[in-house]
């Protein structure tokens, strides 16, 4: 298969003819030889570079990637599979089992790159033992009885107690259709009579394509498969139950924690979850699939950021790019400038509105809450007063700004968030009106970074800004706490409605939400696993 995205080495020029000058270095090796070594070390130099590089692997020729992929997938996957492979310079090795099964040899030997199990109960059991890193939802499915076309007998699950009939059921230790069917009837009260019925006369399987295949060559009346499942095998026919239906369970594939190779294991995740790509097989074999990205060997995102969350969140991005292999575009600017381009860049649908947005505060998230969804709040911070150091003014209220002869510096509270949120501050206090009539404002800057500046110049005797921007200039200045509920900025996080990149600004969400030492070395108070704006994260619901 062609892609763009695939590299496409040129063909070297011929090299310039060697001179004829004779020389003998030491020893008296001959020239022509020495000449010829180097040509052939210079021509393989030349080949080696010329080899395309896989997705995200910058070190070898061909990546080599382990996948661990339950049973139930293998159709779709192994498609899927020869397809990258034929792209890409990358091979794949899969090892097909129930989920499981799988989940006990990665505990054991704490190898591989990726885990695609059936349900996603096993994606949180590998997190928790620590073998789990990002993981993409793809697909919905659920259990039902399955019988051969031919069978009309069997018409529900009362069906599969009567010992007249055999019933194959997947193995509860071994695959995630035995596990799920077990805890669901369990709960229904059917399983105990269904089990002994199966361990006497039936049989139990490893992996769900097993229960397929015997209900298939009628070695048995019926089985519980995923829905899915029925869709690879025309000879069958399902029945839907209650006591079934309510056990709908996510397909997820996942990046092991012990990869070699995360970029390329990402990629390749990404592939599998794009809705222009593995999603369309997925959907072709019976699969109810989720909402994907699209799909870009390297995407390139927007991400705008207000000035405040700089310091904390640079190297979180920088991070995030080396691991996943893409490429985030992070603007940083005043709030109000931010949403501003925002709303222009909607109205004349111009290239680079952001997938993902994180104010300085909630209030201008707000303001744009029609193009985004709803946000999460990461951290906050206070806003404090900043003086030159021994406060020479003797400032130590907000009262005291109206002080004729005081000089303010603020943002503008149309451009930047610490200038809405002083200004609503000091309205609060019935200061604003008296240092506008007193003429004590002397410049409003579009960013908070801009503030601290007019203090380490003396251009002001006092600003309102945010602490976190205090912390580069602690020796140059004193910072005077504000009595007020209204004296804090909060940050959320949201990812924009309109994004082709929503999968992957959700694993941005997740790369920030594990950066809560970052963020109170910036002097962020951390908020997320608190009460927040909504419960929950971007990538907690699974998307239809």
């Amino acid at each position: 298969m062609n892609d763009p995205n695939m590299p496409n080495p040129t063909v070297p020029g011929k090299d310039s003819p060697a001179r004829s000058r004779r020389h003998y270095p030491r020893g008296g090796s001959n020239s022509i030889l020495w000449i010829s070594t180097a040509s052939l070390l210079a021509v393989a130099v030349l080949s080696w570079m010329l080899i395309p590089r896989s997705p995200g692997d910058v070190s070898s020729a061909k990546s080599k990637l382990l996948l661990y992929c339950a049973a139930g997938m293998r159709y779709p996957m192994q498609e899927l599979i020869n397809e990258y492979q034929e792209a890409y310079d990358v091979e794949i090795s899969p090892l097909y089992q129930g989920s499981n099964t799988l989940l006990a040899q990665i505990d054991v030997t704490k190898k591989g790159d990726l885990y695609l199990a059936a349900d996603d109960s096993y994606i949180r059991l590998a997190r928790e033992k620590g073998l789990a890193a990002e993981s993409i939802p793809l697909a919905l499915m659920k259990p039902v009885i399955v019988v051969h076309k031919d069978n009309k007998s069997i018409q529900g699950l009362d069906d599969l107690l009567d010992p007249a009939n055999r019933v194959c059921l997947g193995n509860p230790e071994a695959a995630a259709i035995g596990k799920k069917t077990r805890k669901l009837l369990t709960k229904s009260g059917h399983w105990e009579k269904l089990n002994a019925n199966v361990t006497k006369r039936g049989v139990f399987k490893p992996t769900v394509n097993e229960v397929a295949v015997d209900v298939k060559l009628k070695a048995v009346q019926a089985g519980i498969i995923w829905d899915a499942t029925v869709g690879q095998y025309p000879e069958l026919r399902q029945i839907s139950c209650p006591e079934l239906d309510s056990g709908e369970a996510t397909i997820q594939i996942c990046v092991l924690k012990g990869s070699t190779n995360p970029p390329a294991a990402l990629a390749f995740a990404r592939f599998i979850s794009a809705r222009d790509r593995g999603l369309q097989t997925f959907s072709k074999k019976g699969f109810r699939v989720l909402e994907g990205d699209i799909w870009q060997q390297r995407p390139e995102i927007t991400f705008f950021a207000g000035s405040v969350n700089r310091r904390a969140i640079e190297p979180v991005i920088k991070r995030f790019e080396e691991r996943e292999g893409v490429t985030v575009n992070t603007v940083y600017n005043g709030c109000g400038i931010l949403t501003s381009q925002m709303r222009t860049l909607q109205k004349n649908k111009g290239k680079g509105f952001p997938d993902s947005y994180m104010a300085c505060d909630v209030y201008y998230l707000k303001t744009v809450q029609d193009l985004f969804e709803e946000g999460t709040h990461i951290s906050d911070t206070d806003i404090v007063m900043v003086v030159q150091q021994g406060n020479p003014k003797k400032i130590l209220q907000l009262s005291d700004l109206k002080r004729p002869g005081i000089r303010i510096a603020l943002g503008h509270p149309e451009q930047c968030t610490i200038g809405i949120l002083s200004r609503r501050l000091l309205e609060s206090t019935n200061v604003y009106e008296t240092i506008k009539q007193n003429q004590n404002i002397v410049t409003e800057t579009a960013s908070s970074a801009l503030l601290i500046p007019n203090i380490t110049t003396g251009a002001a005797d006092v600003v309102l800004a945010y602490r976190t921007d205090t912390l580069a200039e602690q020796s140059k200045l004193d910072v005077i706490p504000i009595t007020s509920d209204l004296a804090k900025a909060i940050q959320p996080y949201s990812i924009a409605r309109s994004s082709r990149f929503k999968r992957l600004n959700e694993r941005l969400f997740d790369t920030i939400s594990l950066s809560r030492k970052q963020f109170e070395q910036a002097g962020f108070n951390w908020r997320l696993d608190m009460s927040s704006s909504t419960p929950g994260t971007p990538g907690s619901t699974p998307r239809p």
